[in-house]
């Protein structure tokens, strides 16, 4: 299942660096975030609890940008 988010990041490499955090969180298949839309398109692993893996995806995305934002 695909959902998306809508998140406040600043630059276009801090939007990579949340991308690639966000492929790192165990629950999610793919993730991409498209900078310009200020959006992050995540597809889950089927069995993944969609509310927990995104809390985890949210503190793996303020580790590597700290000023950056997703809105749950």
């Amino acid at each position: 299942m695909k959902k998306t988010y809508n998140i406040a990041v600043d630059c276009a490499a801090c939007a990579n660096k949340m991308e690639n955090a966000a492929k790192k969180t165990e629950g999610v298949k793919d993730c991409t975030v498209n900078f310009m839309m200020q959006r992050m398109i995540v597809e889950f692993e089927d069995t993944a609890d969609r509310k927990a893996v995104m809390e985890n995806v949210r503190k793996n995305c303020k580790k590597v940008e700290s000023d950056a934002e997703v809105y749950i």
